[in-house]
């Protein structure tokens, strides 16, 4: 879809559209319909992070746990299937797979929230280094960083639907 399209649709197609960007929160979209027309796909996205940031920690909460834990076998959004089978969690040994399971676990429950990472372009063991680095950061920066981590999927997500100008 171009901007151009984007720009002029109706709140519902514009939903449509972009409501799985930020995973299974359709009110990021939702809070930056109003100020179309965006003149580039970077404005859009500045639009919609910001609406994320300004959000009430319960919203940026729910919007967190929306995501799959990575390596999972439980249902996932088409996009995260993908992501993740990118970065080769779909092919893990089964020690791996344990590894993962194990350390994302102890993650969900230090943090109340899954392991977020932009995994797009990463190999799997950026992804244990940076699940090793960060289970002992404090809960402060861990949220800003996850928030940051849930930005960084949105841009993949909007290239990917959103041609460039």
């Amino acid at each position: 879809m171009t901007l151009d399209e984007l720009n002029a649709s109706d709140h519902g197609r514009f939903i449509e559209a972009l409501g799985w960007v930020f995973e299974q929160s359709p009110w990021v979209a939702e809070r930056v319909w109003s100020r179309r027309p965006f003149a580039t796909r970077d404005d859009l996205y500045r639009a919609m992070v910001h609406e994320v940031q300004v959000a009430h920690m319960d919203e940026q909460r729910v919007l967190l746990c929306a995501h799959p834990d990575l390596g999972t076998k439980a249902r996932m959004s088409d996009a995260s299937v993908g992501e993740q089978a990118s970065a080769g969690l779909d092919r893990l040994t089964p020690a791996d797979y344990h590894r993962l399971k194990t350390l994302t676990a102890e993650y969900r429950e230090r943090f109340g929230f899954p392991f977020l990472l932009a995994v797009k372009g990463k190999a799997t063991q950026d992804i244990f280094d940076a699940l090793t680095a960060r289970l002992y950061r404090s809960a402060d920066i861990e949220w800003r960083e996850a928030l940051a981590q849930v930005a960084g999927i949105a841009a993949f997500r909007l290239h990917d639907v959103v041609e460039s100008e």
